[in-house]
């Protein structure tokens, strides 16, 4: 007589295995799931559809420049608060908050490195500290940049990533900013120095008003915004129906507006043979 199988009934209690957070993240582009380590060893550029993702002022200078070659200038100058200005909290309080979340001083950062051993003055800003407005703080290393690359006869290349424009919580201080680096800008060009402007996502408001845009090269990354006011705000001011694609570095390219688009990963090698074509040896 065969013997019949024995269930036996599992009375321990069984623990699902928990997937750490922040491992997976989802593409603004294509809406993947995707494997966060492998985005990040990507240059933060989606996989599957090439998006490109912000990216931090550390990430950006680890990119770009040779490695250990980045000094930075200008470090500790940190903003004021000129206009007792007070929002939803007081601005000195708003501004120690972003400093504590990003580990920066300010939305811009500025020094000299090399470029596959081409010594450049570099200058970077942050969307992820206030949408990388531009403060007084922001102008004056900036303009300190060009300054320094004019007196030192070396290729200047900005980074612009800034959603935010100029800082409202610095008024008409941080409209001047325009104006200054624009003019810094101009003196380098007067003395024959090269300018190279790469436009990230975003680009809008007073910086792309004002030096994002006066490039002697200006390079974009992939379906970056840039512009002065957003496509929606200009919509609803003119009432009309706006181009497809409109402000996007596709269709700025093909306006005119801007010289190349240059995916992330080709971007360090391109900088360095446009300025290596440009610059006299």
């Amino acid at each position: 007589m065969a013997q019949g199988r024995q269930s036996h009934a599992w009375h321990g209690h069984f623990e699902p295995k928990r997937v750490p957070e922040g491992v997976w993240m989802r593409c603004d582009g294509c809406q993947a799931t995707l494997f966060r380590k492998q985005v990040e060893e990507n240059l933060n550029v989606c996989p599957e559809c090439d998006h490109h993702f912000q990216v931090s002022v550390a990430d950006r200078v680890a990119q770009l420049v040779d490695t250990d070659t980045f000094e930075e200038w200008h470090a500790d100058l940190r903003p004021g608060d000129p206009l007792g200005f007070n929002d939803r909290r007081p601005y000195p309080e708003r501004i120690r908050a972003e400093q504590e979340r990003t580990g920066l001083n300010e939305a811009a950062v500025v020094g000299q490195g090399f470029i596959k051993g081409i010594r450049v003055v570099l200058g970077l800003t942050d969307s992820g500290f206030i949408m990388g407005s531009m403060g007084s703080v922001v102008g004056e290393k900036l303009t300190r940049a060009a300054e320094e690359a004019t007196r030192q006869r070396l290729p200047l290349v900005i980074v612009s990533g800034s959603g935010g424009g100029a800082r409202m919580h610095e008024g008409i201080l941080s409209l001047m900013q325009m104006a200054k680096v624009s003019s810094a800008l101009g003196r380098h060009h007067a003395a024959g120095g090269l300018f190279i402007s790469v436009l990230t996502h975003p680009t809008m408001g007073g910086v792309a008003a004002s030096f994002a845009s006066l490039g002697d090269i200006i390079l974009a990354e992939p379906k970056a915004l840039i512009g002065f006011a957003g496509p929606k705000v200009i919509a609803q001011t003119v009432r009309v129906q706006l181009p497809t694609g409109f402000q996007t570095s596709e269709f700025l390219l093909e306006h005119g507006f801007i010289d190349r688009i240059v995916h992330r990963r080709d971007l360090r090698g391109t900088l360095a043979r446009l300025i290596d074509f440009v610059t006299p040896s």
